[in-house]
């Protein structure tokens, strides 16, 4: 039997930051997963392989692009075997990394299934055979999450696919539709639009990106209504029938023809969001409690109703988001080392990785309309920047929240190639309590879309240099 301080069950972005960082402060640690290294779904088969292959549609794009600015690469070949090498070789660097990272902390990593005893106990059936009895003074549990595929949308047929069948590329269909206007199926159908194929994008709402601030999504599907074939907005999917020619698709809403009613595709993706993976056998053992939707339930500390167990990450909570993941499970190893810290953050950023990029952090003007909150939006197009058109790329704005009495920085909203990038700073200034001359104040870089954040502050008070606002 091995025994030890902190067991990690869920070796992704949150479970290897929860061990790593257990390991440093001197406890004996144990780290599982299924994998052979620590990475878990983020690094293996979701954000750094989608990366990988968006970074090469953004260049596929910007090759075509390149016409108007008089250079002429010629149409883009694509070698979908050397592609896919590429997106690997990225996951294998990764993957060996933190591999060699859990090794170099003397951390004892055991690739397998854990199943809880009780409190204090768990079995690992090995992924090389055999079992391991395990006794642990603290479990924090990562298990994360799996993709959300409604019954009507299951179709035992491989051109049937979630994001992890779509980022391994099986081919380049001539046509595909995409369920699900988040940002999983527009960041992997961009993917396959610049690669070649067809792509429609159904969504059952009235927007694409439900909850993400509309003055953002509304640039964003500018560019996506270009970029895809077709786009159908308060449109649900039916049934879907495998047939030999195709994926048969049967359509329902309000803006669908009766020519629409029907339409085949050569691969479907489905990604109409994730669902908590809270089915930990012997969970029911102990203590701890798992909501109607599936989370696991803890308090500010990541502690659940059993003291001796904690867990992080996409089966707490949403936003379900490696970055939200890697601090909370900080924060449970702080807990577990005797630390009186809690998970508090006043920001969480979320971006999406399409072409424009989005990205935001703190409160939204909706949230703000929703809570009867008084703010002052201030906005600056990327039309009146420098940088932005030098990149020919005026299709962007920076959006800041502001509280119209003390003038501080409440929420940001970026739309734009590098948003994601950017959008740290929106973070900083949240958390450190900045307000709009703070922002003002500080000096950025020229020219650069950095600048923007400063100009949107210049905004909010009538003197943006680059904005004219006649005085009333």
């Amino acid at each position: 039997m091995i025994t030890t301080q902190v067991v990690v069950i869920g070796g992704g972005p949150g479970g290897y930051a929860a061990a790593f960082l257990a390991a440093d402060l001197g406890l004996t640690t144990v780290l599982v997963d299924t994998e052979p290294n620590p990475g878990g779904v983020c690094v293996y088969r979701g954000c750094i392989p989608s990366k990988a292959l968006l970074h090469v549609a953004k260049l596929i794009d910007e090759s075509r692009h390149a016409k108007a600015w008089g250079v002429d690469f010629g149409e883009p070949k694509v070698d979908l075997d050397k592609l896919r090498d590429f997106k690997n070789g990225v996951v294998t660097r990764l993957t060996s990394g933190t591999g060699q990272l859990a090794k170099a902390r003397k951390i004892t990593f055991i690739q397998g299934f854990a199943s809880l005893v009780d409190a204090h106990n768990l079995t690992i059936k090995k992924a090389d055979g055999g079992d391991e009895a395990l006794q642990f003074e603290h479990a924090v549990i990562a298990t994360g999450s799996v993709p959300a595929i409604p019954p009507m949308l299951k179709v035992d047929d491989p051109r049937v696919m979630d994001s992890t069948g779509a980022l391994d590329l099986p081919d380049i269909p001539e046509t595909m539709l995409v369920v699900g206007g988040g940002y999983i199926g527009l960041e992997l159908g961009s993917v396959y639009a610049q690669l070649g194929s067809a792509v429609t994008v159904v969504e059952m709402t009235g927007g694409l990106l439900p909850g993400a601030d509309r003055d953002l999504v509304d640039i964003l599907a500018k560019r996506v209504n270009r970029t895809m074939t077709s786009v159908l907005l308060n449109t649900r999917v039916t049934q879907m029938k495998a047939e030999k020619k195709g994926i048969r698709v049967f359509f329902d809403g309000d803006g669908v023809t009766e020519a629409m009613k029907e339409q085949v595709f050569d691969r479907v993706l489905v990604s109409v969001g994730r669902r908590p993976n809270a089915s930990l056998p012997g969970l029911e053992k102990t203590k701890v409690q798992v909501t109607d939707r599936g989370f696991i339930v803890v308090d500010e500390q990541l502690r659940t109703a059993e003291p001796s167990i904690f867990a992080i990450g996409d089966v707490v909570g949403e936003p379900m988001l490696a970055h939200k993941a890697s601090h909370e499970g900080r924060v449970a190893v702080e807990v577990i080392a005797g630390e009186n810290v809690a998970f508090q953050p006043k920001a969480i950023p979320a971006v999406v990785f399409t072409d424009p990029e989005l990205a935001w952090a703190g409160l939204t003007e909706a949230q703000a309309r929703n809570e009867g909150r008084a703010v002052t939006i201030a906005r600056f197009p990327w039309g009146a920047s420098g940088r932005a058109i030098t990149l020919d790329r005026m299709d962007g704005m920076t959006k800041l929240v502001i509280d119209p009495e003390s003038e501080r920085i409440l929420g940001v909203g970026i739309v734009g190639p590098g948003a994601g990038e950017m959008i740290a700073e929106g973070v900083l200034a949240i958390e450190m309590g900045a307000n709009a001359t703070d922002l003002k104040l500080s000096i950025h870089p020229h020219p650069t879309l950095t600048e923007t954040v400063m100009e949107s502050a210049e905004v909010f008070f009538g003197q943006a240099t680059h904005v004219y606002r006649p005085k009333r």
